[in-house]
């Protein structure tokens, strides 16, 4: 209720709860995101841009790196867990 009593306006679109698959899909945007940077900044490095240091792009690498190794983990979790329900004897 607003402060003179009234009810709140309602809004035109529901909340929408969060799901895996906007969770996945917003993880591996993010983890895109980190590979393109590094790779933007390893580019500018090369091209001996001043404005970037090579500790910057070592350390974008890696977390580059350490998302590209979460994902591939939890990619291989899913396999496997689909592997296991399929071998399900019903």
């Amino acid at each position: 209720m607003t402060p003179t009593g009234q009810p709140l306006p309602r809004t035109t679109k529901a909340a929408e709860p969060a799901g895996f698959q906007q969770a996945l899909g917003k993880a591996l945007g993010a983890v895109s995101q980190a590979q393109n940077e590094a790779s933007a900044l390893q580019r500018e490095v090369q091209l001996d841009n001043p404005t970037v240091s090579l500790e910057q792009t070592m350390i974008a690498m890696q977390k580059a790196q350490i998302g590209f190794q979460a994902t591939l983990q939890v990619r291989n979790r899913l396999v496997q867990a689909y592997s296991d329900v399929m071998n399900m004897q019903v």
